[in-house]
């Protein structure tokens, strides 16, 4: 899961105080000195004992020091030797599990509406940064077509997909047509695409234009010119970004040179889709600190995310992005968990 692993484990009792260092750093955003680590008394040594173990854990790479006289943090290292060796619970408690299938539940068949439920589920449960990178349809398979007339010259075309989801577009058709002469359109085009992806569909049309010899009658041509208003694919993916405003608050951020990189990043989402797609290369759920990312480093971030989807096919990714000093042991399971949903949902 973790980017790193460092060559020597600490001792039991080092990685104890090593424990109570990041959890108290996480939990107040100062450096965290030998005297705070032995008032917490489970470790009953003396806070020059515990400065040795600090000085120990700095030397092995785990902890460094801002200042001489200040106390330490934790360095991408030790987050990710607190996350993999020392994080107390993996699993998100049942409310949590029940609160998010509750939600989603309500939006299953959409799945632009799923994904943006999804974002706002992990800014809300975690006052972070939610980053869901939202599948590309051109790899959908249909399983039927329908147009159903509105008013006018317009149609709403309703694409069903083989996993069940739905997605409504707007279209327009060449002149006023019936609604009977629409639903032969649908049942022309299920028949005859059923089972293909969006991609191969546009491809066969393409290819029924571009024949000059095939005779096309009225209806054939409807149809192509609604299929490809219906079936147009935006091959960019779309990424769907929530809680800037929170993380703002944070005293990461106090300093306004510090969000104007943050507001930079989300406004350069070429980056952001990059490293994103990189992760959906590597798969599985991913911890990236700080210095390891040309997208952390800037701001010493962190990005917890791992990529949904269906075995041998990974259709998205979606993420958590905010100060190092996250809480992982709520951030990792959370991420985990609406992975896992997604991919059931998209998937069954």
């Amino acid at each position: 899961m973790s980017q790193q692993t460092h060559s020597h484990n600490p001792a039991d009792r080092d990685r104890r105080i090593l424990e109570d260092v990041i959890r108290t750093f996480i939990h107040t955003g100062s450096p965290v000195g030998s005297r705070s680590v032995a008032k917490m008394a489970r470790h009953g040594l003396s806070a020059a004992s515990i400065r040795n173990v600090m000085a120990d854990l700095e030397e092995g790479g785990y902890l460094f020091q801002p200042h001489t006289s200040a106390g330490r943090v934790p360095t991408a290292a030790g987050y990710h030797y607190y996350i993999d060796s020392l994080m107390p619970n993996r699993e998100l408690p049942e409310s949590e599990r029940q609160y998010i299938k509750k939600n989603m539940r309500e939006v299953l068949t959409d799945v632009e509406e799923l994904m943006n439920v999804v974002t706002h589920l992990l800014t809300e449960m975690t006052s972070q940064i939610g980053l869901v990178l939202a599948p590309t349809l051109g790899e959908t398979k249909i399983k039927a077509i329908h147009f159903l007339r509105l008013s006018g010259r317009r149609a709403v075309c309703v694409l069903e997909s083989e996993g069940g989801l739905v997605e409504q577009r707007i279209v327009q058709t060449v002149n006023s047509m019936s609604q009977d002469e629409l639903i032969r359109i649908s049942n022309y085009l299920t028949e005859t695409f059923s089972g293909q992806s969006l991609r191969e569909i546009r491809d066969h049309l393409l290819a029924v234009i571009a024949d000059e010899k095939m005779e096309i009658d009225q209806l054939l041509h409807s149809a192509i010119s609604l299929a490809q208003q219906a079936l147009g694919i935006d091959e960019s993916p779309e990424l769907l970004v929530e809680g800037t405003e929170v993380v703002i608050t944070q005293p990461e951020l106090a300093d306004i040179d510090r969000v104007r990189k943050l507001l930079e990043t989300f406004t350069d989402k070429v980056e952001l889709v990059r490293v994103l797609d990189q992760l959906i290369a590597g798969g599985g759920t991913r911890v990236i600190i700080g210095e390891e990312s040309d997208l952390t480093s800037p701001l010493n971030f962190s990005l917890v995310a791992t990529t949904y989807g269906s075995p041998g096919k990974v259709l998205g990714a979606l993420g958590i992005f905010g100060p190092s000093r996250m809480e992982y042991e709520k951030v990792v399971p959370l991420v985990d968990f609406l992975g896992r949903t997604v991919s059931e949902t998209l998937v069954d």
